[in-house]
């Protein structure tokens, strides 16, 4: 055993982790996203019964019906959550607080996919408290969360290359879309679409299976079904689709007044906590008394709205009631969800458009569901800014294919409008630049961002202390190193090619025969002529854009390569030049 644990480390898992450095490395990350989808899958079913739990006990007629509590309750619920909420993240610094998509995308952005254990913990806890505690909030924000969080950890405990971990973080994203409503797939085009905002060939197999294992882990304790009970949905008539188009209009606005709300309610970010969400708490409370629908993730009124369960009045008014309160309290600061709302927000609205239908041409209107579903999908797609995603869902979602023409007519119309007509981008996208924060996703950063320092770096080099003897010197050439690694008092400071020293010692060689000159006792290597290159540190996991930014840091002329092997010890694997990684980047987009 003893054996097989050293082979394992000292050989194994060392190949491994270089391989991962590579863009091509499709068997260890097939293997890295299977392990992904079932930690997620595990993840999302600990934080759904979490949920349903106190909410089946809490409430007397299951774990969504806010509507049969009473009065006093359904207003001193939310209030007393928002309250706590507040006290809670009052006492966490403001870097602990961020959750949800947005942070994911930022940790990406900014930190290489890090997300630390106590991030996951907070969206847990805050994720939990914003449903049970029956605020307009969704539990898809939050599980996306938790899976990039969980797989980043398990990338960052294995200490894998940063590009294998961004990868894992992408694999979480589509894991916890694929658990939470049982569609692999839009799960899949959720994390590639809106969160990595690029398609890979090599991307999509890990991201897949992970997609697909947790669909299992999920189908293993609640079945098959998929999050919604959907009758059969056809377009009766090509005569629809001028109303089809009309509803995408009404939605694509309704996106925007959405993002446009949050937008402007989260110019009080610089507010105390706990005062914005006591204020977000308030404002809960009347739409709780008079439109109850609203408290919690909402599902069975989504239900209730695709088998025509509900007036037209009701739907309205919870739709718009839904786009107000969950706009102004994510805006305020509360740690809700997005998607769950976006998609209750679509349903209602489209199934009360599907009623007005109705009532003026009723031989040739569809169904109240076929419009409710078709306004899911395209208030989601507006809303993110991701048309692919969102009709993969409703797709998945309605398991019919007679939805997909008319769905793909609604979605893209609708993003058109929210995008083009009103210049909104994605919410996140949103949020983020609302924080101060970009989303760089230009194509030769994502191209850098795939690839750690590990694949290119030379490791041919030799460690040296900048003085040694004309004999040490000798021995140091003779595994014909091509790079040498001059150590200074507090850690490498130069690189120079090891054919100078050679030439400098047959320098020497040749004026002691010709000159009868003694041989130096020692020779200062950053005194003899050589081609010498500043240093600076990278370390192993670090993706090409990590190198690039620290040549940009440090004006280095070459980096090396190091990783920690134990405390206060450094080893170094390799060293990297400006030109190796333009010539790499050349060299692969040709």
């Amino acid at each position: 055993m003893q054996k097989l644990r050293e082979h394992l480390t000292n050989n194994l898992i060392p190949l491994f982790r270089r391989r991962l450095a590579d863009v091509d490395a499709l068997p260890q990350l097939a293997l890295l996203g299977l392990l992904s989808g079932i930690v997620t899958g595990g993840v999302i079913l600990l934080f759904r019964f979490a949920i349903e739990w106190p909410l089946d006990y809490l409430l007397p007629g299951g774990h969504e019906a806010f509507e049969e509590l009473s009065l006093i309750t359904r207003g001193a619920l939310p209030l007393t959550g928002a309250i706590l909420l507040g006290l809670l993240l009052h006492n966490l610094s403001s870097r602990n607080r961020k959750v949800g998509v947005v942070h994911v995308m930022e940790r990406l952005n900014y930190h290489q996919g890090y997300i630390p254990l106590r991030s996951a913990l907070v969206q847990f806890v805050t994720g939990v408290t914003t449903v049970v505690t029956g605020q307009s909030a969704g539990r898809e924000g939050p599980a996306v969360h938790l899976g990039a969080a969980f797989s980043s950890l398990m990338g960052q405990w294995m200490r894998l290359p940063n590009n294998s971990i961004r990868t894992l973080v992408a694999c979480g994203c589509a894991a916890a879309i694929s658990a939470s409503f049982n569609t692999p797939i839009s799960g899949v085009i959720f994390a590639m679409e809106v969160v990595m905002m690029e398609y890979t060939i090599a991307g999509f197999t890990p991201i897949i299976l992970a997609a697909v294992s947790a669909a299992i882990v999920t189908q293993a304790v609640y079945g098959a079904e998929p999050a919604f009970s959907v009758p059969a949905l056809t377009m009766n008539s090509l005569m629809e689709i001028p109303w089809i188009i009309a509803i995408a209009l009404i939605i694509g606005v309704a996106a925007a007044t959405f993002i446009h709300i949050l937008s402007l309610t989260s110019r009080q970010q610089h507010r105390p906590i706990l005062l914005r969400l006591t204020v977000a708490g308030l404002l809960m409370v009347p739409f709780a008394l008079v439109v109850p629908e609203v408290m919690g993730i909402g599902y069975d009124t989504v239900t209730a709205a695709i088998n025509g369960e509900m007036a037209f009045w009701l739907l309205l008014g919870a739709g718009v009631a839904k786009l107000v309160i969950t706009a102004v309290t994510i805006g305020l600061g509360m740690p809700s969800g997005i998607i769950g709302p976006t998609i209750f927000m679509g349903a209602t609205i489209g199934a009360a458009m599907g009623l007005i239908g109705a009532s003026v041409a009723p031989a040739v209107t569809s169904s109240v569901g076929f419009y409710a579903m078709l306004g899911m999908g395209a208030m989601m797609g507006a809303v993110l800014q991701a048309p692919l995603a969102a009709l993969m869902a409703l797709m998945e979602l309605t398991r019919n294919p007679n939805i997909i023409l008319p769905g793909m007519l609604i979605i893209t119309t609708a993003s058109l409008v929210t995008s083009e007509v009103f210049g909104k981008k994605s919410v996140f996208l949103t949020m983020l630049q609302n924080q101060g924060l970009s989303y760089h996703h230009s194509p030769v950063i994502q191209a850098l961002r795939r690839i750690a320092v590990g694949a290119i770096m030379d490791r041919s080099i030799a460690r040296t202390d900048r003085e040694i003897t004309y004999t040490a010197a000798q021995e140091l050439l003779k595994n014909e190193p091509k790079w040498l690694v001059v150590e200074g008092s507090s850690g490498p400071t130069a690189l120079m090619p090891s054919v100078d020293l050679a030439r400098f010692l047959e320098h020497l060689k040749n004026r002691e025969a010709e000159e009868e000159r003694p041989l130096p006792e020692a020779i200062d290597l950053m005194e003899m002529p050589a081609n010498r290159r500043d240093l600076a540190p990278i370390q192993y996991q670090a993706t090409l854009e990590e190198a690039l930014d620290q040549f940009e840091n440090t004006q280095a002329e070459a980096l090396y390569v190091q990783r920690h092997v134990a405390p206060m010890i450094q080893r170094i694997y390799g060293v990297i030049l400006k030109s190796d990684i333009e010539s790499y980047y050349q060299y692969r987009r040709s």
